[in-house]
């Protein structure tokens, strides 16, 4: 392996996509995965292989967007490419491709920039095999993991308009990485899921994206934690439990599995199941395409007199808004303190997501707000990233409102100076077409991004700055090429939500106004 690649590892050859071929090479326990994304670390690369065994060897080849796999035995890496032919993995939400490899077996012994990679292998094996099975279906194990360290998920989706099955979690939860096993449940008249994942790296990444996101438009909001559990023990594949790893699962009492005849008729090798409970639906037979987006359309008249746009049923995420549903610009946002509250503090965090035009704080409920967006993809955007996010102590709500535009007052009207007009605001992030601002939009998160910051400030002075609105600093660091940015980690998202509104636009002098945005990464 010291001396070349092989000669299928073509990362560059588009025509084989090698998704529902049959792969050129023999059977071998090392495997070829191409585009892979380069910001993905080891310990993701050999997720992937985890849930079929021990993984013995990796070869990143950073600069290809590739890596080579060894497995522990042939058996494995057969299994393992079996799985991954009809399941097209995806590492940070990017789908990558696998292969066998001509190659018998890794020597990576004399090459460089080795050293990572084993140590990844270390670590990821020694967590991976001193896992604790759960038993029974879902009871805790003795000694959890440390918070944030666990590759279960435990999911509520709230506001549940349309019932979410199983295949739906699978399809979004697995842009994230390899979903191993799901069991759902209802539990206090909500419904929930745990979810495990082959690597603590993608639940991290996964709840970072997804907490706090709708579903289907306006409904269906996925609250994500980390669970106490560190493994599931999953005995039945039906449409309430399924193992991805053991094709030889029975389906229990009363769950009869699809015939090849009737799957065949829905046009996929898997059927994605009724999620509504007396429809005239099967238990889903065992696998499906990953984010196979097969709309019930495809299906004459399933689901049909339930009237649900077709991109709710193929899971769609909000934020790319659903074509069949007639949106307006104007939110309606409920559950606010209405001693806290203000315009300016609703235009400022509304604004991290879209162009407010205008924000009206009702005159006889305080606690209630319209605020009109630039147009109906930004207000989309800012309810699925902001519903269900905690401000000044209460946890609000973000809908869509029937109005489609918000009244000034009319001259003379007592008003309290509830509504606010901010169209000609120069404080709007996104007026110029194509602006990186339109790059950079990310889930409200407990660190913050900060720019525009003159030479003569130091870190103390804004650490200092933050502390004095309230907020607990954990950490702080400048940009090492740009000093004129930094990131700052406070104790929670609240506080940096409160952070956000207080400080954005905040004159630090020398003609300078901060800005203040939420964060993807951490400290």
């Amino acid at each position: 392996m010291s001396s070349s690649t092989p000669s299928t590892a073509n990362g560059n050859d588009s025509s084989k996509k090698f998704k529902g071929d049959r792969s050129p090479c023999a059977p071998s326990r090392v495997l070829h995965i191409r585009k892979i994304p380069i910001e993905v670390t080891e310990a993701e690369v050999i997720s992937l292989g985890l849930p079929f065994g021990k993984v013995t060897n990796l070869l990143m080849l950073k600069g290809k967007n590739q890596a080579f796999v060894e497995m522990a035995s042939e058996d494995a890496a057969i299994t393992m490419v079996n799985y991954y032919t009809t399941a097209t993995p995806h590492l940070r939400n990017q789908p990558v491709f696998i292969q066998y490899s001509n190659h018998r077996e890794l020597k990576t012994d004399n090459l460089p920039n080795q050293a990572r990679a084993q140590v990844a292998l270390q670590a990821v094996n020694a967590m991976h095999s001193g896992n604790m099975t759960l038993a029974g279906s879902a009871s805790a194990s003795e000694g959890p993991l440390m918070p944030g360290q666990s590759p279960v998920l435990r999911i509520i989706v709230e506001n549940l308009f349309y019932p979410v099955s199983l295949e739906v979690l699978h399809q979004i939860f697995s842009k994230f990485g390899t979903v191993l096993k799901i069991i759902t449940f209802t539990k206090n008249n909500q419904f929930q899921a745990l979810l495990q994942y082959a690597d603590p790296m993608n639940a991290h990444h996964a709840r970072l994206a997804l907490d706090g996101q709708n579903i289907y438009n306006a409904c269906c909001t996925l609250r994500v934690e980390f669970s106490k559990l560190t493994s599931l023990n999953v005995k039945y594949n039906n449409d309430k439990s399924r193992d991805f790893t053991r094709l030889d699962l029975p389906s229990g009492d009363g769950q009869p599995i699809m015939d090849p005849a009737m799957a065949a008729a829905f046009g996929a090798p898997g059927i994605i199941s009724s999620p509504y409970a007396g429809a005239a639906g099967f238990a889903p037979a065992m696998g499906f395409p990953q984010a196979a987006g097969l709309s019930m359309q495809t299906v004459p008249g399933a689901l049909g007199h339930l009237t649900i746009p077709a991109s709710a049923v193929a899971g769609r995420m909000a934020m790319h808004s659903l074509a069949h549903t007639a949106m307006h610009s104007v939110l309606l946002v409920s559950n606010l303190n209405p001693d806290s509250i203000s315009p300016q503090g609703l235009f400022i965090l509304f604004g991290v997501y879209g162009d407010v035009h205008r924000v009206k704080i009702l005159f006889n409920k305080k606690e209630n707000s319209l605020i009109q967006m630039a147009d109906p993809t930004q207000a989309q955007l800012a309810m699925s990233h902001l519903n269900g996010q905690r401000l000044h102590g209460k946890v609000i709500r973000v809908t869509i409102s029937k109005h489609q535009m918000v009244q000034l007052p009319r001259e003379g009207q007592e008003d309290q100076g509830l509504t606010k007009d901010f169209s000609n605001s120069p404080l709007h992030r996104f007026k110029k077409p194509g602006s990186k601002n339109f790059q950079n939009i990310f889930p409200p998160s407990a660190t913050l991004h900060l720019s525009n910051i003159p030479p003569s400030i130091t870190d103390d002075d804004l650490k200092n700055l933050f502390a004095s609105t309230g907020c607990t600093v954990k950490a702080f660091k400048f940009f090492q090429k740009d000093r004129k940015m930094a990131l700052i980690q406070l104790g929670s998202v609240e506080e940096a939500i409160q952070a956000l509104i207080d400080l954005h636009n905040h004159d630090l002098g020398e003609n300078h106004h901060l800005r203040v945005s939420f964060s993807k990464s951490t400290i």
